[in-house]
């Protein structure tokens, strides 16, 4: 256990490759992919339904295309986080973090989004927050920290 801990706390690759922060990184990878996925076919049914003026409006159109650039720039800073880069994992757990509350907020708030769009957000939101809760773990935390 002792051995864990040290190896953990090290900034080297060994606290990289350790086994509960590969599983951990693994995890988010996976939720940041099914959030890429869900943004993406999100956008396409938007595009699909564009000539349904009650469903899909102007506001719907700048958030799934918000969201979709989002996504890809996340799973890019989670590519690099993986690979061992601690400005790529900030910014990971910054914007995944920041993009928790927005949704929070498109959900909560009555007005420019249809029903249809929160409950997607709602769905991103879920996946968003395993990825903080994830990367916010300590056995991660201290991988990034200490270097």
């Amino acid at each position: 256990m002792a051995t864990d801990k040290a190896q953990l706390a090290e900034g080297s690759a060994e606290g990289l490759n350790h086994p509960r922060v590969q599983r951990s990184l693994r995890s988010a990878r996976l939720l940041i992919g099914c959030y890429v996925a869900l943004s993406v076919c999100t956008l396409i049914a938007v595009v699909l339904l564009r000539d349904h003026h009650d469903i899909v409006n102007a506001a719907v159109w700048t958030r799934a295309s918000i969201v979709v650039a989002a996504s890809l720039l996340m799973a890019w800073f989670a590519a690099r986080t993986a690979r061992g880069h601690s400005r790529s994992y900030l910014r990971l757990r910054l914007s995944s973090a920041a993009m928790v509350i927005a949704i929070a907020v498109i959900v909560a708030l009555p007005g420019a989004f249809p029903a249809w769009l929160k409950a997607e957000q709602a769905a991103c939101g879920v996946l968003l927050l395993g990825v903080v809760l994830t990367l916010n773990g300590r056995h991660v935390r201290s991988v990034f920290t200490s270097r």
